[in-house]
Formats: C-alpha cells, sequence, structure tokens
C-alpha cells in the first residue's frame, strides 16, 4: 500500500531546502546591496582629525541610528548606539547551531576629511560601456588609465559626481555586511551560528577605538570589511604614529628683525621640507614605510605641523621618530632662539604577528574565498583597519575586499558584481564552522 499525502506549500517549500541547498543568486544580492548603498552614501559622515570626542562629527549619529532601527526591523531586536557612537547587533544562531562560537564583522561608519563627503550624488550606471566617464571639475575616470575599471564594461559600477568622495569606504562594506544579514534571515534553510555585527566611528581619524565596548564582543576572530578590489585579503598594515610638532619663535617687530627675529611659521616650513621626498606617500609602495606631512599653521610667535609616520617593520618606525628629533635639532639651529617640541603618539599596529599566532581566521576566510569561487590574495593593507586595533586587543580581525577603488578622491568608485562577491564571503564566512 503506497500512501501519498500533499504538503501544505509552506511546508513543502521547507522540505525542498532540507534536501537541497541552492546557490546564491547574484541579483537577489544586488537587490539587497545596492540601494542601501546608495542611501547610506548620502549621509554626511565626515570625521574630524581635530575633534578628540567620539564621535567626532555629529552626522555620525544619524547613520548609526539608522543603521540601528534598520537591524531592528529586519529582526534583530537587540540592536543599538552605545554612548560612542558604535552600533552593536547580534543575529541568532540557527536552532540547533547555539554552541558554536559567534564570528564578528567590522565595518566604519566615517569617511575621510580629505575630500567632502557633504552632499553625495552617487551615479548607479548599470551597463557601463567601457568608455571615459566625465565627472564634475574636469575630471575623468579613464580606462585606460585604471584596468580594474576597463574589466567592468557590460557590468554595473557606481561612481561620485566629481564633487566629492563617493563613499564606498567604507559605506560598501556596511552595505554588504547588512546584506548579508538580511539574506539570512529569509533564508533559514542556511544554517549558521552567532553573529556579532559592529559599525564604528572615526576609523579614518586614526584614533584606535577609543571607548569601544571590548568586554560586549563575544567573537574569538573577527574580519573588517574595508578593503578594495575582487579578492584581495588583507593580514598585515602599518604601523601607524603621529607626530605632532611645535614651532615656538622669537618675535619682534619685521623691521627691526635682523640677528633677532625666529619665524615660527618659517621653521614649520623648514622642518616640513626636511621630510624626504623620495620617502612619501607619492613616491612609495608595497612594503615601503613614508612621512606624511598632514597640516600645517601657524604664525611668526606659534606655528604646529601634524606629520604621519607609516612603516611595516617596528625598528624602522624607531628609526622615523629618531630622524625627527634629528630634524627639530637641524631647524633649532637654523633659527636661533626659536624651538621645536617633537610629540609623537601610537595609532596602530602591524596586525601581522598577532594573525600568525592564531592563523584560524585567516584560513577560514581562504576557504570562504574558494566556497565562494574566487581567487584569494594576500596583500599588505598600506593603512590601517579598525582590524588593526582589535588584532592588538586579542581577536585576531582580518579584512576582506569591498569592490571599491580610488578612496579618499573625487574618482572613487565600485563595482556592483565585486559587492556581490563580497557579500557572499561574508556569508560563506558566517556558515564555515
Amino acid at each position: 500500500m503506497v500512501f501519498t499525502r500533499i504538503l501544505p506549500s509552506s511546508a513543502l517549500l521547507f522540505f525542498i531546502c532540507a534536501l537541497y541547498t541552492y546557490p546564491m543568486n547574484d541579483q537577489e544580492l544586488e537587490n539587497l546591496l545596492v540601494p542601501r548603498f546608495l542611501r547610506y552614501v548620502c549621509y554626511d559622515t565626515e570625521s574630524d582629525r581635530g575633534n578628540e570626542a567620539t564621535p567626532s562629527t555629529l552626522g555620525q549619529w544619524n547613520l548609526a541610528r539608522a543603521l540601528r532601527d534598520e537591524l531592528f526591523e529586519i529582526g534583530l531586536k537587540d540592536a543599538k548606539v552605545t554612548d560612542y557612537c558604535y552600533v552593536i547587533a547580534r543575529l541568532p544562531p540557527s536552532p540547533g547551531k547555539e554552541g558554536l562560537p559567534p564570528v564578528g564583522f567590522l565595518a566604519h561608519i566615517d569617511t575621510a576629511s580629505d575630500v567632502s563627503g557633504r552632499d553625495v550624488k552617487p551615479q548607479h550606471v548599470q551597463n557601463y560601456n567601457g568608455g571615459k566617464i566625465e565627472l564634475a571639475g574636469g575630471l575623468f575616470l579613464d580606462p585606460e588609465k585604471e584596468p580594474d575599471l576597463a574589466a567592468q564594461k557590460g557590468k554595473a559600477i557606481i561612481h561620485s559626481d566629481g564633487t566629492t568622495l563617493l563613499g564606498a569606504d567604507n559605506k560598501a562594506g556596511i552595505a554588504e555586511i547588512m546584506a548579508a544579514i538580511e539574506y539570512l534571515v529569509t533564508h533559514p534553510e542556511t544554517e549558521h551560528g552567532p553573529v556579532e555585527i559592529v559599525f564604528t566611528p572615526d576609523e579614518e581619524t586614526g584614533k584606535g577605538l577609543p571607548d569601544f565596548p571590548i568586554n560586549e564582543i563575544k567573537s574569538a576572530i573577527c574580519y573588517t570589511v574595508d578593503g578594495g578590489p575582487l579578492g584581495e585579503i588583507e593580514s598585515e598594515c602599518f604601523n601607524a604614529w603621529k607626530a605632532d610638532i611645535e614651532f615656538k619663535g622669537r618675535v619682534i617687530h619685521v623691521g627691526a628683525a635682523r640677528g633677532i627675529l625666529a619665524n615660527a611659521a618659517l621653521m614649520a616650513a623648514s622642518f616640513a621640507v626636511l621630510l624626504p621626498r623620495s620617502e612619501s606617500p607619492e613616491a612609495t609602495d608595497g612594503y615601503y614605510g613614508y612621512y606624511c606631512p598632514m597640516e600645517i599653521s601657524g604664525d611668526l610667535e606659534n606655528a604646529v605641523l601634524e606629520v604621519f609616520l607609516r612603516d611595516f617593520d617596528s625598528d624602522s618606525m624607531k628609526s622615523r621618530i629618531e630622524a625627527l628629533n634629528v630634524f627639530a635639532g637641524t631647524v633649532e639651529a637654523q633659527f636661533p632662539g626659536g624651538k621645536v617640541i617633537v610629540k609623537t603618539q601610537p595609532q596602530y599596529y602591524n596586525m601581522k604577528s598577532k594573525i600568525d599566532e592564531k592563523p584560524e581566521a585567516l584560513e577560514r576566510l581562504k576557504q570562504a574565498m574558494k566556497n565562494s569561487g574566487i581567487e584569494w590574495k594576500l596583500k599588505p593593507i598600506r593603512g590601517g583597519t579598525d582590524g588593526s586595533v582589535l588584532t592588538e586587543m586579542g581577536i585576531p580581525t582580518p579584512n576582506i575586499f569591498t569592490g571599491g577603488r580610488n578612496f579618499h578622491s573625487r574618482l572613487e568608485w565600485v563595482s556592483v558584481s565585486e559587492m556581490c562577491a563580497a557579500c557572499k564571503v561574508i556569508i560563506e564566512l558566517i556558515k564555515i564552522r
């Protein structure tokens, strides 16, 4: 005797999903990603290096609260914004997976102050024709100069209009994490353990997660989603220090200045000229470090120069700091009666050694890339991420690509297909146990 029963449609769907694992659909991911990204970049979240408060700008609160509300609507009912503008939320595990260790994902809310992030007007090109793209102010996105752009012919891209940056750094990462979370909520057949989501303020200022509630994070490994082209993963970064150099002049009426005046403004300029041009950001790549004067101001009596120091090697960083003191002595010798005071402080450290001590995070990322059909390639970050600081705190945190290019500039753009690929990697990482 054969017994046949017609299952209700919902039960039938669950039964089918239990038998088969369907590949993630690119169009579904794109629908989850693109509207979010276009919405997020319209928030003015430019941070301020000169403000020590966290967050350094009020605009970051607006996006933080919007993300909290959106996470709550997706179903993450514990989503919150802390007193210092950190967004923290948790995706509960699938039934039966409660004992699995949680995994964390981070992206930062703020955009860099190098180029304005106000009134961003994203340009969504659904089928890029492969030609030169004219932007405002006489700027162009030129595929002849950017092979990565040329490779997007026939695909969707999003770029700035040339009046501002785009904000893919790091709103692409935020959108990719959010889309991955909603995908998992709407696809309960995709089993996973617990997930932690953190969105941080002021990453671009190099502050290093001040007032971050590390005790609330349960994940033993995390990932920042804050990288560039498809397939790039990063597990090492610069050691980063900042130098605030003060110049004290000796002032007298300029008409009677001979042999007496020590011009603080000119002292600062002379110091900046001593920084070796062959060791500047524009003259180095790969593993070569640099000095970078970020801001200079002053008058006859007082002047200030802010310098960023970057190097992958800690001993070389010590040499750079020592060189600043030598330059200070040189300037004082050139300006009798003047005084140079060098104050240095660390911003973040190279995360390589600590990730090497706990290789599981990086190995899982490589496996997730493989599962997603993406060829991974390791490269050093010529900068840093909040993952650098979190790694120093004891949680190894490699960095994942986002699909963005030309960060911190009016020429910033992002590949939609690569955003979808990053989203797939995030989902695979959550599935791997």
